[in-house]
Order: structure tokens, then C-alpha cells, then sequence
């Protein structure tokens, strides 16, 4: 399966997501997926508040534009963002476009 998949109005992601990391990023390829190391923990959903923010800014969206659609307490996250394509989010993750 591709981590990067286009969607209605925008894309969708598959994550690996790697909370209290020393600094927030995207850390390239994991399997199927796209590891993002995290800066917040996992608690109080702080670690999901910083993954929106991330990417809202990564890809140039308002974060109301980046909604968390599975794995809210997890480490694999299935994201939707809108208003982006699959090439310009795949250049903005910094992974080649599949």
C-alpha cells in the first residue's frame, strides 16, 4: 500500500508516529507508512495536537485542514488533509513521489 494516497479535496496519510522524540520531524519511510518523530508524549492527546500542527504547517494548510481519521490512540494514524495534492505533499514530506 502507498502512505501517500490522493483523496476527495485533498490526501490521505498513513503514519508511524514516534511521540517524545527529541525534536519534531518527519523521519522518511517506514514499510508502508511515513515515520514522523514527535517532540510531545502521548498524553492528553498533547502528541496529537502536535502532529495537526505539523503537518498543517508542512504542507501549507490551515490546521482545520488536517483531521486524524484513525488510530487517535495509537501509533499508526490514518490522517486526511485537504487542500493539497499528492506530488506537493510528497515533496513537502521530503519522500519521492510514488
Amino acid at each position: 500500500m502507498n502512505p501517500l494516497e490522493s483523496a476527495d479535496g485533498g490526501i490521505r496519510l498513513r503514519l508511524r508516529i514516534q511521540p517524545r522524540a527529541s525534536r519534531t520531524e518527519v523521519a522518511g519511510l517506514h514499510g508502508d507508512t511515513i515515520r514522523i518523530r514527535l517532540s510531545a508524549p502521548p498524553v492528553d492527546g498533547a502528541a496529537n495536537e502536535e502532529l495537526v500542527r505539523f503537518l498543517a504547517e508542512v504542507l501549507h494548510v490551515p490546521a482545520r485542514a488536517v483531521e486524524i481519521t484513525a488510530g487517535h490512540s495509537g501509533r499508526q494514524k490514518t490522517v486526511r488533509v485537504l487542500g493539497v495534492d499528492r506530488t506537493t505533499a510528497a515533496v513537502a514530506l521530503g519522500i519521492a513521489p510514488a
